[in-house]
């Protein structure tokens, strides 16, 4: 009966692509949908999207080895989205026009910008589709006893397939069917687990005191500060994200969808949490990676328990789905084109992206046997985008007339402080490399700037000087 539940869901979700894939025929139909789509199904594929693996298998995981710490650090993702939802969101009126975050960074820096932007794009989306793959692996192996590497093949045979057939419209309405599942399914697991073990009373009295209490002296407040902060830049603004805020009707509604699901996030997150502690109440010597599915077989009567695997496999597949469409977006509307200088016809470049979806995936399946825990990956990812992008993106959407050069020098200083702290100095004191990368590149960013800006009004002053009879 569970296995049926799944295959009834995975056979959902590709009938769903196919029937939303019919009257795809323009890259902007299969980056954005039509552009009309309501502040409730922006919601729902915002939240399905970013509650991935990595912050549900891997919250759990974390928590279940180390402790809250990490689930409490995860509410900085929370933070951002609210943040984005009441400073981001409102000016994106202006950007109904763009398919990518490339389309935005072009408009102010130029072409090499851009193409700069698709490239780092494509490496992100990768390396957090990789957590994805490392989830997908570890449910197939846990509940069906099928090796990693085929339960990948499987799950992402289907991701690829109504992901490349419907696009975003696909993504969006599997997405919306993905929330409705996944946000009954995992408070389920909660909720049972905890009335298994006998309640928050016996979490108490078996979990080791550091597990609960992480802030007791310096070192633990400074890892918490760091943790949070890495996981409140390291998403922000990501390509899947962005391209949400482009498919409402309105500002108003994408802000309203954008607020709703940064609330929503915080007792997801401290959920997914609870369960890693659960599982260590019912057995301190699992494989940490295994916490959540462990919960589930032990916990959950049959019929349920299908229901909640499908819940499972809708937050790895919403999520993947979502940063497979956005890498193939960014290699073909801000890579390709730009590059072909506009040469492509519009069924070549349609075909790229959905081809492309292939290639992407291979490239996160890299990631994913690099770096086993699944959290970890997203970590590494977060190299790749916020220390070179997040700047310059932001000072665009606000209006600040940067340039080109501005736009690189950031860039150039961001990746170097992340290589320099994570690879010769080993990330001191746990501080990730995307703090300190972010921070290098605003302050060289804004010297820069201002830099320019003086020298360019001194140029002015010397030209009207010599206009002076």
């Amino acid at each position: 009966m569970d296995l049926a539940i799944i295959i009834l869901f995975m056979l959902a979700n590709i009938v769903i692509g196919w029937l939303a894939g019919k009257n795809i025929k323009t890259l902007d139909h299969f980056s954005v949908g039509n552009r009309s789509f309501n502040s409730f199904v922006i919601f729902a594929t915002l939240s399905a999207s970013f509650i991935g693996g990595g912050y549900t298998l891997g919250n759990a995981s974390k928590v279940y080895s180390i402790g809250l710490i990490y689930a409490f650090a995860l509410l900085g993702f929370s933070v951002k989205e609210i943040l984005v939802a009441c400073f981001i969101a409102p000016r994106m009126d202006k950007y109904r026009d763009c398919l990518s975050i490339g389309d935005i960074i072009g408009k102010r820096y130029g072409t090499a910008a851009k193409v700069c932007t698709g490239v780092f794009s494509l490496i992100v989306c990768a390396g957090i589709l990789g957590a994805q793959v490392g989830a997908m692996g570890a449910v197939f192996n846990t509940f069906f006893s099928i090796k990693p590497l085929w339960g990948i093949i499987i799950g992402f045979t289907v991701i690829i397939l109504y992901s490349s057939l419907g696009g975003m419209r696909a993504v969006v309405f599997t997405d919306v069917l993905q929330f409705c599942i996944l946000a009954i399914g995992i408070p389920l697991v909660f909720v049972m687990g905890l009335i298994h073990i006998g309640g928050f009373k016996t979490i108490i009295e078996t979990v080791p005191h550091h597990h609960l209490a992480f802030l007791n002296n310096s070192h633990e407040v400074f890892m918490f500060i760091a943790l949070f902060f890495a996981f409140m830049l390291g998403e922000t603004l990501v390509p899947p994200y962005v391209q949400r805020l482009f498919m409402t009707k309105t500002s108003k509604q994408t802000v309203k969808a954008t607020l709703a699901s940064g609330i929503m996030s915080i007792p997801f997150f401290l959920i997914a949490g609870g369960i890693g502690l659960i599982a260590y109440v019912l057995n301190p010597h699992i494989d940490p990676n295994n916490a959540l599915p462990y919960v589930v077989k032990q916990v959950l009567p049959i019929g349920i328990k299908g229901f909640v695997i499908a819940a499972i496999i809708a937050i790895i597949m919403s999520s993947a789905a979502g940063f497979l469409n956005a890498a193939s977006v960014a290699f073909t509307n801000d890579i390709v084109k730009p590059l072909s200088k506009n040469r492509c016809s519009e069924k070549m470049l349609l075909w790229l992206a959905k081809i492309s979806t292939l290639f992407v995936g291979i490239g996160s399946i890299l990631f994913a046997l690099t770096i086993k825990n699944i959290l970890s990956i997203l970590l590494y990812a977060y190299n790749f985008w916020s220390p070179i992008i997040l700047v310059p993106l932001v000072a665009t959407i606000f209006g600040i007339p940067a340039t080109k050069r501005n736009f690189f020098a950031g860039a150039v200083a961001g990746i170097t402080a992340v290589v320099i702290w994570t690879e010769v100095l080993h990330t001191p004191e746990h501080i990730s490399g995307v703090v300190i990368g972010v921070l290098a590149n605003l302050i060289f960013f804004s010297l820069d700037y201002f830099w320019t800006r003086k020298s360019r009004a001194s140029t002015d002053n010397l030209n009207y000087d010599n206009q002076l009879p």
